[in-house]
């Protein structure tokens, strides 16, 4: 029997080039990790990759960070505007961090190169990595008192540092002076460029055995079928309206302020709309959140509610329609801050979710914990060395229908790991005294949330002077909320016990210093509960008890435990 061709060709063929287009992806995504020097990417694997087309549209991407992959896409975007890919050569190399021309903040920067086949551009290699340090007011770049962008460190619009192969050493030399660890950070840019070459020469492979205009016509056919199989998805969940509202802790200047995020989804035939009117004005603080963050959380969202069979590419977002109503959280005007944003990509993400919810009742789990604890530490020790290093934390899942939540998991827009005790003491002198799971944050329910983290550090001898420490935490005062009747989760709690024997409790952001001896102690939010939480089984509970991952006395006042009697 003789397949039937997809416009004109072979269907085997066709999936066999779209799974080579993930492998060059992900292969792309181990280089990165591999080749990388800071840990915040070696252990925290805060990096991505992806492939695109010349016109901008994504083509493949790594299973990696959402908010990476999408906001990679406005970046290409800028770069190619700029650059025409007519005029680009082999062995150019292009940057890019500034948010307010296609970025998203300034510690993730784009690397992006042209790929050429028979020598003719085919494609684009493209990365993004949080680097550890990219200057500004305090060490790590994520101050969460700053008030303009001009705080927050060194600023790319899309510039070409490499032409035919030839690097340009003036702006090398510019990223060096403008960063506390020059050696690093341009590591890790070659790490970024190291991985789009990777991609480069695979996906010209791949070009040589089938031929440019072969290749070209299943990229496209690829694109077609994704935007197809996804406008179906989508016409599967009920038309109409949706709506959620959630509350961030603070902007991180006015402490006392809670920020609103309001989305309103709606589906009509195939075609999604989020709407975030209603959101709260832009605000002092870095929590504001440039139009890419929300793209990267609708795609997310749209990815998480269809079928994951679906080829992932740019097809799956063109049924996406954004409203960000200028001079809001979620489309500041310059030159407002936005380092935090991830904080707001993460809420904004819940708020989809949470809304689509109520068109796909038991298939959207509770809202999750909603933070990337992001820490960064930086100083110098005794020997003059500087340092800079960075930590992420995470908190607990949402449950879900008969399923509990996963107890320190990173989840929806963000997919980092937290850093090994290891690595953090090798990179910095801090020693860490204790990490566990915080018994009874997860939310009750007859599904239970998931557990949030404790976490202990202690600043050792080896520093000669005080500590930069950033703190950007999230849920210390809007908890996580249940589903169907569950109960919220347990907030987030973070304090300093001072070496004088003070102690300070930190309100969900803070740039402060550490000195010897001092300790910080956080501890994570827990994700929401589903269902009543008198449904829940004895044995489910007994478990949890036996687990350590809910008390007695929590389980009788959550549950009704009795001893199971």
């Amino acid at each position: 029997m003789v397949s039937k061709t997809v416009g004109g060709v072979d269907p085997i063929t066709l999936e066999v080039v779209r799974n080579k287009l993930d492998g060059i992806a992900q292969e792309m995504e181990v280089t990165l990790f591999k080749s990388s020097c800071s840990p915040i990417v070696k252990e925290g694997l805060d990096a991505s990759a992806s492939l695109f087309m010349l016109d901008g549209t994504t083509l493949s991407q790594a299973c990696a960070v959402p908010i990476h992959l999408g906001t990679l896409i406005p970046a290409v975007a800028e770069i190619i505007r700029k650059f025409p890919p007519e005029t680009m050569t082999d062995g150019d190399i292009y940057l890019l961090n500034d948010p307010y021309h296609g970025g998203t903040h300034l510690p993730d920067i784009a690397v992006v190169m042209p790929i050429f086949a028979n020598g003719r551009p085919v494609a684009l290699a493209a990365t993004m990595t949080h680097h550890q340090d990219v200057g500004g007011m305090s060490a790590g770049s994520v101050p969460t008192n700053s008030t303009e962008i001009y705080q927050e460190g060194l600023r790319l619009p899309a510039v070409r540092w490499a032409h035919g192969g030839v690097f340009d050493e003036t702006l090398t030399a510019l990223l060096r002076l403008n960063v506390r660890i020059p050696d690093i950070f341009l590591g890790d840019l070659h790490a970024q460029i190291a991985a789009c070459k990777i991609g480069a020469l695979r996906l010209a492979g791949l070009v040589d055995k089938h031929g440019n205009n072969a290749c070209l016509t299943m990229f496209q056919l690829l694109i077609e079928r994704a935007e197809a199989m996804t406008r179906d998805a989508l016409k599967k969940i009920p038309n109409g309206t949706y709506r959620f509202t959630d509350w961030l802790d603070n902007d991180g200047i006015d402490l006392d302020k809670r920020v609103r995020v309001e989305v309103a989804v709606t589906l009509a035939d195939g075609d999604i709309h989020f709407d975030l009117t209603g959101s709260s004005p832009q605000v002092r603080g870095p929590i504001n959140c440039v139009p890419s963050g929300s793209l990267a959380a609708a795609c997310y969202a749209v990815r998480a509610v269809t079928d994951p069979s679906i080829p992932n590419n740019g097809g799956c977002f063109k049924p996406i329609r954004l409203t960000l109503p200028e001079g809001t959280l979620v489309n500041p005007k310059s030159p407002a801050p936005v380092n935090a944003r991830t904080a707001t990509i993460k809420r904004i993400t819940g708020c989809m979710l949470s809304a689509l919810a109520e068109a796909l009742p038991g298939k959207v789990p509770a809202p999750n914990a909603g933070q990337l604890l992001v820490m960064a530490f930086g100083g110098a020790r005794r020997s003059g060395e500087a340092f800079v290093t960075g930590e992420l934390i995470a908190g607990g899942s949402g449950a879900g229908n008969d399923l509990d939540g996963v107890d320190a998991i990173e989840t929806d827009a963000t997919n980092c790991m937290n850093l090994p005790a290891e690595a953090m003491e090798m990179e910095a002198p801090l020693r860490i005294n204790r990490v566990a799971l915080r018994r009874d944050s997860g939310g009750a329910g007859s599904s239970r949330g998931g557990l949030g983290v404790i976490k202990e550090f202690e600043i050792l001898d080896d520093v000669s002077g005080p500590v930069s420490f950033s703190h950007r935490g999230e849920r210390h005062f809007v908890p996580a909320g249940g589903l169907n009747g569950g109960k919220e989760g347990g907030v987030a709690r973070s304090r300093i016990f001072r070496v004088d024997g003070a102690v300070e409790e930190i309100r969900s952001k803070t740039v402060t210093q550490l000195h010897r001896g001092d300790r910080l102690v956080v501890e994570t939010a827990g994700g929401g509960g589903w269902g009543e939480p008198e449904k829940r089984a004895n044995s489910a509970i007994a478990s949890d008890i036996a687990n350590g991952k809910v008390s007695p006395e929590s389980a009788a006042e959550s549950y009704g435990w009795n001893g199971g009697s």
